[in-house]
C-alpha cells in the first residue's frame, strides 16, 4: 500500500514534464497510478474473501504515537479498487479528451494524480489523523481540479465555493477526530470501532464527524457546491463526482456506523439529510436543461440514498448501501463521460437542440443506455441488484420506521427514473419535437440578444437543433471508458453471490439486523411490487415531463441554499471590510505598538509577577559562578562582560539604535540599522560563535540591497515628524519592550524545569549526524523538521512579496538578451531593453543599460569577484558539516554573488546569470530538503534521518558523505529561489515600472541640454 501511495506521489511530480514530453500520450503513463492500486486491490481479493486484513504500518513520531498505519479490509478494498479503476479509464479518457495545444495539461494530470494517491490513501488509513490529512488533500486537489479553466469567472467560483464548503467541513470533522482519539486513548481507526467510546462528548464527536462527511458529499443544505462544480473539465466530474470525491463523505459514514449507528443523534442525522437529500436531489434533476446538471443533482439525490442505506445501522442495508456504491461509481461515471463525448461531437450539453446523437454516435449511445438501465435500477444490472436488495432489507424490518424509508426510497427511486430517461431521450433522441421551443429569454439570449430584449433577428420558433453533419465521431479512447464502465455494471449484476460474499464480511460487523443478500430473483415480493410501481410511476413522470416543468415553475419555493449561501458569504466579506477598517487603520506603527503593548502588558507582567514572588532571586549562572565582578540587580546575578571589547561593541550598538530613530533620511536610517545588525554579529563573533556571525553578517548585506532597492521608490525623508507627545509614547513603548526582552533573555536559562535537549547535542551530532559542527548539523538533522517549516515560510513568504510587485501577471519569463535584442518581445516598459547587446562581453548586459547609468569600476569589480563569490559559496556549502557555513549562508553568499551582477549589468544581466523562474528554485529545493525524509523512511529509518557513508574514492581518497548533505542543498537552492525573487520584484519589476518615467525624464533633459547649446 505504501509503494501504491508513493507511486501516486512520483507520477503526480513528474506529470509535468511527462506531458512536455510526449503531449496528450502522457495521461496513459499517468495511469499507471491508478491502475497499480487497482491491481494491487485485485491482487489482494483473495485475502479479502477469506475475512483477512492486510496492513502496513511504518512509524511517523513514536513519541507522539503517530503512524502511517494503512489498512485493507472489506470497504476499503471496494474503495480502493473503484478509485483505482475508474481513475485509470478517466485518464486514459483524458488522453483524448483535451486538444493537443490545450494549455495546463501537465499541472492537470499532477492534480489529477494527486488526488487519486490521496484518495488511496484515505481509504486505506487505520489512523484517524492520517485519514485527516488526506481528507484535506482531497479538498485541495479538488480545488485546483474544479478551478481548472482559471481565465473562466464560473470555474473559479465554483472551485472557492466547493474549498469553503468542504473545508469548513473538514473543520468540524477534525473537531470529532481529536475529540474521539482523546475520549478513546488511541488514533487507531480500527480499534476505536472495536470498542467505541461512549458520553456525551463522543456524541459531540460524532455529528462533527457526520458535518464533514455531509459536506465532502454534498447532503443536504450543502449540496449546491456539487452543480456548481460541473463547470470543470468533464474528467473532473467524472472521477471527483462520481467516483472518488463525493464518495469520501459516504466512506466516512460506513466506516464508523458499525461503532455508532446505535446513537439517536447518529441516526437521526443520517435519516434527516440523506432521505431529503433522496429526494431534493431527484427533484430538482427533473428540472435540468444540462446534460451535466441533470446527472449533478441525480448524484447529489444517489448520495442521499447511500448515506441512508450505509447509515441506517444494520447488517441488510449496509450490505445493499456496498452493493450499491459500486454499482453508483460505475454507471454514474460512464454518463458523466457520455457528456464529454456528446459535447465534443456536437458543441452542446442542452437536451433541448440534441437530436440524432444515437445515429452517429452508437457506441456512446449504447454505453449510456446500459448505464441509465443500471442508474434506475433495471434488471439485470447492478443497480437494480442494490435497490432490490435495499427493499428488501427494510421490507424485513417490519417496523414503523422501515416502512417511511421504504417509501422514501421508493419515491427517491421513481424520480430516478424519471430523470435518468429524461437524460437518455434528451441526449439520444432521434429529432426533436415540433413543439420544441426554448423560452422568450433563452432564444433571445441564444441569438446574441441580452436577456428581456429583441434579438436582431427572427429567431425559429422551435430550438435549433444539431444538424447530423455536425456530430462528430470521437477517438477509440473517449467512447471506450464510459462503455467499459456500463459493460461492467451489467457483469458483475450476473454473479451477485461473489459480490456478497466479498462485501458481507463488512456488512456482518454492523450492530443490529440479520445478514442481507443480493440476487437477480427474490421471487414475487413485496418489494418486486414496490419495483413494479416504481417504474410506473418514474414513466408516467418522464412522460408527462412539459407538464412536471411547468408545475415546477409555477410553485413557489424558497431561496436555495446557493443563494443563501452567496447571500452569507457578501454579509461576510461586508463585516470583514468593517472589522479592517475599524482595527487596520493603514498605520504600521500603530500596528507594531499594538504588538509590543501586547508583549509587554502579557508575558511581561507575567514574568515581573513571577521575579517578585520569588524573594530569594533566581540562581546564579552556572559559568558565573565564582567569578569577581557579578553585579546583583534585583533577582538577576550577571556579568557586565566577559571583555572590554564586547562594552565598545555595545556601545556602538547603542549608539547606532540611537541614531536611527532620530534619522530624517530613509538611507541614513537603513544604513545605521545595519551597523547595529553588524554589532550583533560582531558579538556573536566573541562569544564563539562563528556560524551566526557569519549567517548575520550575510543578512544584514542582503537586507542593505534590498532596503536599497525598495528606497528608489520612496521619498528620501520620512513623513512629517510626529507630535511631542506621540514621541515620548513611542520611547515609552520602546523602552519597555526592550526590558521585558532583556529580562527574558536573562531569566529564561535559569528557570528550566528539566534539563535541555541541547546537552546531548554535541555528542549526537558527532555521532547520528556525522559533523563536527553543531549548528549545522542541527539545522539539517537534529531538528531538520523545524528547518523544513522555516524554509516553507520562505517559500511563502517570496511569493506573497513577489505577488504585491508584480502588477502585471506573473509568469515563468525570464529577462534574457534574446528579448533585448527583439523589441518585438519587451513588454511596455522595457525600453530599455531595445539596444542589442553585443556577445563577446563577461556582463552581457551591460549595453542594454542607460550609458548614463554605467560604471566601468563597478562592471570590472564584477567580473573580479563574480566567481570567487559563487566558488566560496560552494565551499560553505561542502564544509559546513564541519567547519562554519552550511546551506543557509553558502545560499546567502551566491545570492549575493547574484545581486552584484544585477547592480552592475540590470534586469537582463540577471537573467543571462541566473536563467531561471525563481519558483522552480525554490520548489526544487523545498522538494529535496523533504524528499531526503522521503528516501530515509523508504530505507526503514526514521524521517529525515541521517545515513552515514564513509567511501575510498581512487585519485581522491577517503570521503565522508553524510546523506543530510542533500537536505543543506536544497536549504541553498530555497535561499537563491529567494534571493532571485526579490531581485525580480524589488530589482527588476521596480526598474520596468519606473522606466517609463525615467525615460521620459531623460528625454527632458537632453532637449533642455539641446535647446541650450543650439541658444548659445
Amino acid at each position: 500500500m505504501l509503494l501504491v501511495l508513493l507511486a501516486h506521489g512520483i507520477l503526480a511530480l513528474l506529470a509535468p514534464a511527462l506531458v512536455d514530453r510526449l503531449g496528450r500520450r502522457a495521461f496513459w503513463v499517468l495511469a499507471l497510478g491508478p491502475a497499480g492500486a487497482a491491481a494491487y486491490a485485485l491482487s489482494q481479493t483473495s485475502a479479502v474473501y477469506a475475512g483477512e486484513t492486510p496492513t502496513e504500518r511504518l512509524e511517523w513520531i513514536p513519541a507522539l504515537g503517530l503512524a502511517v498505519d494503512l489498512r485493507l479490509d472489506s470497504l476499503s478494498w471496494l474503495m480502493l479498487l473503484i478509485v483505482g479503476a475508474v481513475g485509470t479509464l478517466v485518464l486514459l479518457y483524458c488522453s483524448s479528451y483535451f486538444a493537443k495545444d490545450a494549455r495546463g495539461l501537465g499541472r492537470f494530470g499532477g492534480f489529477l494524480v494527486a488526488f487519486a494517491g490521496s484518495m488511496a490513501g484515505l481509504v486505506t488509513a487505520d489512523d484517524m489523523l492520517l485519514l485527516f490529512v488526506f481528507w484535506e488533500l482531497t479538498t485541495v486537489f479538488s480545488y485546483l481540479l474544479i478551478g481548472h479553466y482559471a481565465d473562466r469567472t464560473s470555474s473559479r467560483r465554483a472551485a472557492m465555493q466547493a474549498l469553503v464548503v468542504t473545508t469548513a467541513g473538514g473543520l468540524a470533522m477534525l473537531v470529532g477526530v481529536v475529540i474521539l482519539g482523546v475520549a478513546a486513548d488511541t488514533w487507531s481507526v480500527s480499534a476505536v470501532i472495536a470498542d467505541p467510546p461512549t458520553g456525551p462528548a463522543v456524541t459531540v464527536a460524532v455529528v462533527c464527524l457526520l458535518a464533514g462527511a455531509a459536506t465532502k458529499s454534498a447532503l443536504v443544505p450543502t449540496h449546491f457546491w456539487l452543480p456548481a462544480a460541473m463547470a470543470a473539465p468533464t474528467p473532473v466530474s467524472a472521477y471527483l463526482h462520481a467516483a472518488a470525491m463525493v464518495k469520501a463523505g459516504i466512506y466516512l459514514v460506513a466506516r464508523f456506523a458499525p461503532a455508532f449507528s446505535d446513537l439517536t443523534a447518529w441516526r437521526t442525522v443520517v435519516l434527516v439529510l440523506g432521505g431529503t437529500t433522496l429526494l431534493l436531489g431527484g427533484y430538482r434533476a427533473l428540472k435540468q436543461h444540462d446534460l451535466k446538471l441533470v446527472l449533478a443533482f441525480g448524484t447529489v439525490s444517489q448520495l442521499g440514498l447511500l448515506t441512508l442505506l450505509l447509515g441506517y445501522g444494520t447488517r441488510a442495508t449496509a450490505l445493499a448501501g456496498l452493493a450499491l456504491l459500486g454499482a453508483h461509481a460505475m454507471f454514474k461515471a460512464s454518463l458523466f463521460l457520455v457528456v464529454g463525448v456528446v459535447d465534443a461531437a456536437t458543441g452542446t450539453r442542452d437536451l433541448r437542440k440534441l437530436a440524432g446523437v444515437g445515429r452517429r454516435l452508437p457506441v456512446t449511445a449504447l454505453a449510456a443506455t446500459l448505464a441509465t438501465a443500471s442508474m434506475i435500477g433495471l434488471p439485470p444490472f447492478a443497480g437494480y441488484v442494490a435497490k432490490e436488495a435495499a427493499l428488501v432489507a427494510w421490507e424485513h424490518d417490519g417496523d414503523v420506521l422501515g416502512r417511511v424509508m421504504t417509501v422514501v426510497v421508493a419515491v427517491g427511486s421513481a424520480l430516478t427514473v424519471a430523470y435518468g430517461l429524461r437524460f437518455l431521450w434528451g441526449a439520444f433522441k432521434p429529432r426533436l419535437p415540433a413543439s420544441a421551443a426554448l423560452p422568450e429569454r433563452e432564444v433571445a439570449t441564444a441569438h446574441g440578444a441580452a436577456p428581456g430584449t429583441t434579438p436582431t433577428t427572427t429567431p425559429p420558433a422551435a430550438a435549433p437543433e444539431v444538424a447530423p453533419g455536425t456530430i462528430h465521431p470521437q477517438p477509440f479512447w473517449m467512447v471506450a471508458p464510459p462503455l467499459v464502465l456500463a459493460v461492467l455494471g451489467l457483469v458483475v449484476a450476473l454473479v451477485p453471490q461473489v459480490g456478497q460474499e466479498l462485501l458481507a464480511p463488512y456488512a456482518n460487523t454492523y450492530p443490529a439486523g440479520d445478514p442481507g443478500h443480493l440476487a437477480l430473483w427474490e421471487g414475487f415480493t413485496p418489494a418486486l411490487a414496490i419495483t413494479v410501481a416504481v417504474f410506473l410511476a418514474g414513466g408516467l413522470a418522464f412522460w408527462q415531463r412539459a407538464r412536471i416543468e411547468r408545475l415546477q415553475e409555477s410553485l413557489w419555493s424558497p431561496d436555495g441554499a446557493d443563494v443563501l449561501y452567496r447571500r452569507f458569504m457578501r454579509k461576510l466579506d461586508r463585516l470583514a471590510s468593517d472589522v479592517t477598517a475599524g482595527t487596520q487603520r493603514g498605520s504600521l506603527p500603530f500596528y507594531l505598538g499594538v504588538i509590543l503593548v501586547t508583549l509587554a502588558v502579557g508575558p511581561g507582567l507575567a514574568l515581573a509577577f513571577g521575579l517578585v514572588g520569588n524573594p530569594g532571586g533566581l540562581p546564579v549562572a552556572a559559568d558565573a559562578v565564582g567569578r569577581d565582578g557579578v553585579l546583583h540587580l534585583g533577582p538577576f546575578a550577571l556579568v557586565p562582560w566577559d571583555r572590554p571589547a564586547q562594552l565598545v561593541i555595545v556601545a556602538v550598538v547603542v549608539l547606532a539604535a540611537i541614531l536611527t530613530a532620530r534619522a530624517r533620511r530613509r538611507l541614513k536610517a537603513v544604513i545605521l540599522a545595519g551597523v547595529a545588525g553588524y554589532g550583533n554579529a560582531a558579538l556573536f563573533l566573541l562569544h564563539g560563535a562563528p556560524d551566526l556571525a557569519l549567517t548575520q553578517v550575510l543578512c544584514e548585506t542582503l537586507t542593505l540591497v534590498v532596503m536599497v532597492l525598495v528606497l528608489r521608490r520612496l521619498p528620501p525623508y520620512f513623513s512629517d515628524r510626529p507630535l511631542a507627545a506621540s514621541r515620548w509614547v513611542r520611547l515609552a513603548i520602546g523602552v519597555v519592550t526592550g526590558l521585558v526582552v532583556m529580562a527574558f533573555v536573562a531569566a529564561a536559562p535559569l528557570i528550566r524545569v528539566h534539563v535541555p535537549v541541547s546537552v546531548d547535542f554535541p555528542v549526537e551530532a558527532e555521532t547520528f549526524g556525522g559533523g563536527h559542527n553543531i549548528v549545522n548539523v542541527t539545522l539539517v538533522d537534529i531538528r531538520a523538521w523545524d528547518t523544513v517549516g522555516e524554509i516553507s515560510v520562505l517559500l511563502v513568504a517570496a511569493t506573497g512579496v513577489a505577488s504585491l510587485v508584480f502588477l502585471r501577471q506573473r509568469s515563468g519569463d525570464v529577462l534574457r538578451l534574446d528579448r533585448a535584442a527583439n523589441p518585438q518581445a519587451v513588454q511596455p516598459g522595457d525600453s530599455a531593453a531595445a539596444q542589442p547587446a553585443r556577445q563577446g562581453r563577461w556582463l552581457l548586459a551591460g549595453p542594454t543599460l542607460d550609458p548614463g547609468q554605467r560604471s566601468m569600476l563597478f562592471e570590472v569589480l564584477t567580473r573580479v569577484i563574480f566567481y570567487p563569490m559563487i566558488l566560496f559559496a560552494l565551499f560553505l556549502l561542502f564544509s559546513g558539516h564541519n567547519a562554519p557555513g552550511g546551506g543557509f549562508a553558502a545560499g546567502l553568499v551566491a545570492g549575493l554573488a547574484l545581486t552584484v551582477r544585477y547592480l552592475a549589468g540590470g534586469r537582463f544581466e540577471l537573467g543571462e546569470a541566473a536563467p531561471v523562474h525563481p519558483g522552480l528554485v525554490l520548489g526544487t529545493g523545498l522538494f529535496l530538503s523533504a524528499g531526503v525524509g522521503l528516501v530515509a523512511l523508504l530505507a526503514g529509518q526514521e524521517a529525515l534521518e541521517s545515513t552515514i557513508l564513509d567511501l575510498h574514492v581512487p585519485l581522491i581518497g577517503d570521503v565522508h558523505l553524510v546523506t543530510s548533505l542533500f537536505f543543506d542543498v536544497g536549504v541553498f537552492l530555497v535561499v537563491i529561489g529567494l534571493v532571485i525573487d526579490i531581485l525580480r520584484t524589488f530589482g527588476a519589476e521596480l526598474d520596468r515600472q519606473a522606466e517609463p518615467f525615467a525615460w521620459s525624464i531623460g528625454q527632458r533633459r537632453r532637449v533642455e541640454v539641446r535647446q541650450g547649446g543650439d541658444g548659445a
